[in-house]
């Protein structure tokens, strides 16, 4: 069997050209990165979702760059193979292209994440273009863009209607000129999402934007049943992780209670 060999960009943009699908899900912390890439995922992202699933906030906004930074170590300790992106968090982009810039750049000298990600349209492009220039890789995310959540006002599907739909196609072909090596599709119509994936030249990876993107992208503690507060309709559960491991914790209290554990072959 031969080694796996470590995911570039370019390795991405020529799975997209031969029509292999890129995997890619959330991570926070060392032990499930050594998991994810045990397993061979083609890339990690470091997601702002950590402010919900990890930190327990409402959305995402309230998560800071030092707490990105804190969790990007740790995932990046535990990767070997797989590509790593860490979210810019809320207000680390926006004020102004130079902080925008120092904030990526710290990504990748504090974290040793392979690229950045960003949400945004024709609004970030200049910031977009100053990260790029600078050497750093950037991930575009078009659609339901979560950091919005209050200007949308809810997590409802984007690009419905006609004018919406318009300035999506146009906001990927925007992006991609000004330097993105890829973009997240959220939440749109499948077709939408099909249309943006055949216009650009590269990698669409889609959560909740049907099955012909390049790729796809869930919350890993989504997918695994470990995230009980809801289930967006996009999310397949592979598993019920909460489930056992709540088993597995009445068990242990059970047995301590009833002095079952420790018992004579745990003790010294």
């Amino acid at each position: 069997m031969s080694e796996r060999k470590k995911i570039t960009i370019n390795t991405l943009m020529e799975m997209k050209q031969k029509g292999e699908k890129i995997t890619m899900l959330t991570c926070y912390d060392f032990l499930m990165a050594t998991m994810l890439d045990d397993a061979g995922i083609d890339m990690v992202l470091v997601g702002d979702s950590l402010a919900n699933v990890v930190l327990g906030y409402e959305s995402t906004i309230p998560v800071t760059m030092e707490e990105m930074l804190h969790h990007c170590k740790a995932v990046t300790r535990g990767i070997k193979n797989a590509f790593v992106v860490g979210d810019m968090p809320f207000m680390s982009y926006q004020a102004s292209t130079e902080e925008a810039l120092k904030n990526a750049g710290r990504f990748l000298k504090e974290s040793n994440v392979s690229a950045v990600k960003l949400e945004g349209g024709e609004e970030v492009l200049e910031t977009i273009r100053k990260i790029v220039d600078a050497g750093i890789p950037v991930m575009g995310h078009l659609g339901l863009t979560p950091q919005s959540v209050n200007v949308f006002g809810g997590y409802g599907l984007r690009g419905s209607t006609k004018e919406e739909s318009e300035k999506i196609i146009n906001d990927a072909r925007k992006i991609e000129k000004a330097g993105v090596f890829a973009i997240v599709l959220e939440k749109i119509p499948s077709a939408l999402a099909k249309e943006i994936t055949e216009s650009v030249r590269v990698p669409t990876i889609g959560i909740g934007a049907g099955s012909d993107c390049d790729g796809q992208v869930l919350v890993s503690h989504d997918m695994l049943g470990l995230f009980e507060q809801y289930k967006p309709k996009f999310v397949k559960r592979y598993a019920e992780i909460s489930q056992i491991m709540k088993k597995c914790f009445k068990d242990y209290i059970g047995e301590v209670k009833s002095k079952e554990f420790p018992a004579q072959e745990h003790s010294y």
